[in-house]
């Protein structure tokens, strides 16, 4: 989106205007409008150009587009996408190849990934389109703990297509993999007793051993 107009290329006669916090100033002359910007070192923005008339505020325009900038960069650092991932196979598949199938589509729906699960018919096969049904649906029940369904199977040209969802979100696994950190501090830290603590005295003399203090004092006698 471009930037809104702003003070002297706002050009028509009147404005709605709202002041710097909020309140409705009312209809006034862009003249006026002009002048009260200046007047409050702020900007003149127009806010919603297609009003009758538009509505412009008073702002410190670019206050509003560093803050917009920033709230739009940690939007983007939060986001994260699920990518769809796809695997194919062939209606006659055997045992070790299967599980070797779901366990990649487990692995991409513990990450947070969508998986499109594809199988491939040869010639008759297509007249046997029950088979891949059952097949699917017996992948989408060996990974009901990790995903659903999202699309039913459904006949694809000469491939049949089913669509699984993770339960968990992508940003949500990818925090639940991250290692987490250890708690600082010495091993076996002891406590230390406030309830029953001395008096400390702060003086250099408070701190001087008992034969020092002797010592000063016959010094002071003497």
């Amino acid at each position: 989106m471009s930037d809104p107009r702003i003070n002297e290329r706002i050009r028509v006669p009147e404005v709605r205007l709202v002041g710097p916090g909020g309140e409705q100033v009312g209809i006034v002359r862009v003249e006026d409008a002009l002048r009260l910007a200046q007047e409050s070192d702020l900007d003149l923005v127009e806010v919603a150009p297609s009003a009758k008339p538009p509505v412009c505020k008073l702002m410190d325009f670019g206050k509003y587009k560093y803050e917009a900038a920033v709230k739009a960069r940690e939007s983007r650092k939060k986001q994260v996408n699920a990518s769809l991932k796809e695997i194919r196979f062939r209606l006659k598949i055997d045992t070790h190849d299967y599980e070797t199938k779901v366990g990649h589509a487990r692995r991409f729906l513990t990450g947070g990934d969508k998986v499109k699960a594809m199988i491939q018919f040869r010639g008759r096969e297509q007249q046997r389109p029950e088979m891949g049904v059952r097949l699917l649906e017996r992948m989408a029940a060996d990974l009901a703990e990790v995903g659903t369904v999202e699309s039913s199977p459904r006949v694809d040209g000469r491939n049949m297509v089913m669509v699984l969802a993770p339960l968990r979100g992508k940003a949500e696994a990818r925090k639940e993999s991250q290692p987490k950190q250890r708690s600082g501090g010495r091993k076996g830290r002891e406590r230390v007793d406030t309830q029953n603590a001395t008096e400390v005295s702060n003086s250099v003399a408070g701190a001087m051993p008992e034969e020092l203090k002797n010592m000063a004092k016959q010094a002071d006698s003497e």
